[in-house]
């Protein structure tokens, strides 16, 4: 079945089934690999995307979810070659290890930022909650989202 979809502000179509998940769609049909599949249950973190603003677990979005509204991935976020300043931050402040839960949080972090442009750290921790690291790079996330917000 043919869907439409708004992903990084390009109108894109797919031949999918339904039920598809938007994560599965967004790496298989549109190769954006930045989009991470981690637990397949949204508790992870590492597929989180921005919905309509909203950053949500791409892997628990079925593609008929999602059709019509906007989508925005961690390679959207980059503006004409420039790095969203959330972006930038985490690569100032070091903010990863392996990478993998990375995206997700970054896109929490956008999301966070956009709604409220002065968080507190409660606020920051608030929104990288659902996001399971690893490699412990927690600290060093919420410094990068609070030198963002700067």
């Amino acid at each position: 079945m043919r869907f439409q979809l708004e992903v990084n502000e390009r109108t894109r179509a797919v031949d999918v089934a339904p039920g598809t998940s938007l994560l599965s769609v967004l790496r298989d049909a549109l190769d954006l690999t930045g989009t991470r599949f981690g637990c397949g249950q949204g508790v992870c973190g590492s597929c989180y995307v921005l919905v309509d603003g909203r950053a949500l677990p791409s892997c628990m979005l079925a593609i008929e979810d999602a059709a019509g509204r906007s989508v925005v991935t961690l390679e959207g976020l980059a503006k004409g070659g420039d790095l969203h300043p959330v972006q930038r931050a985490f690569v100032e402040e070091d903010a990863m290890q392996c990478g993998y839960c990375t995206g997700g949080m970054i896109v929490s972090a956008a999301a966070l930022l956009s709604r409220n442009r002065s968080p507190s750290e409660g606020d920051v921790r608030e929104a990288l909650a659902p996001h399971l690291c690893r490699c412990g790079v927690y600290q060093r996330a919420i410094r990068a989202v609070q030198r963002a917000a700067r």
